[in-house]
């Protein structure tokens, strides 16, 4: 088993606190070496590649040119068109050559300053509060509308007080956190499941 370093990834810095690659001895599918780690997030393509590709066929983009599998639903990134388009080559940077990340009820990938943001994790209420309040807002400013939709009559601050104390990193409802590699805004959304 080799023991290298993990690749770079612009858009998903750290795989393996988020749990999308994780400590393995399987063989990757797509090199045939056993290096260590292995990709467990989704994967979009015609055969089923369920944890068996290693990170570096997904960074070097054999993954997806000897498989043709995807990590990332590209219609998901910028929310179906609600936030900030990206071109051509970041769809691709995020699609082809990223890991993805596992969600309740699909992934979408926050955009902002016209590019992919970078993926940091799950949040739970301890989480959201530690990366502070201009984290907090971000959630809170996304959240909200559905939250007003689902308790008409209610006051915004007690609505939000009872959501935040709802929010499970691992568990339902949680957060899916970003931050813009430009301006450095956190954004995100939350997810039930």
């Amino acid at each position: 088993m080799k023991d290298a370093t993990l690749p770079a990834f612009k858009y998903h810095p750290d795989p393996v606190s988020t749990g999308s690659v994780v400590k393995s001895k399987t063989k990757c599918v797509c090199c045939g070496q056993v290096r260590g780690l292995i990709y467990v997030g989704p994967v979009y393509a015609e055969e089923e590649y369920d944890e068996c590709i290693c990170p570096w066929c997904i960074a070097d983009g054999s993954a997806h040119k000897k498989l043709d599998a995807e990590f990332t639903d590209e219609d998901g990134i910028g929310n179906y068109g609600e936030w900030s388009k990206v071109n051509k080559r970041v769809r691709e940077e995020v699609v082809y050559r990223t890991p993805g990340f596992n969600s309740w009820q699909g992934e979408r990938w926050w955009t902002h300053c016209r590019d992919a943001a970078q993926y940091l994790g799950r949040a739970g209420r301890k989480e959201l509060i530690a990366l502070g309040p201009q984290a907090i807002t971000a959630i809170r400013d996304s959240a909200m509308p559905r939250l007003r939709a689902a308790h008409p009559g209610l006051a915004d601050g007690p609505i939000w007080n009872k959501f935040l104390g709802s929010l499970r990193k691992n568990g339902s409802p949680t957060v899916y956190m970003f931050r813009c590699l430009k301006c450095g805004q956190f954004g995100g959304y939350h997810d039930y499941d």
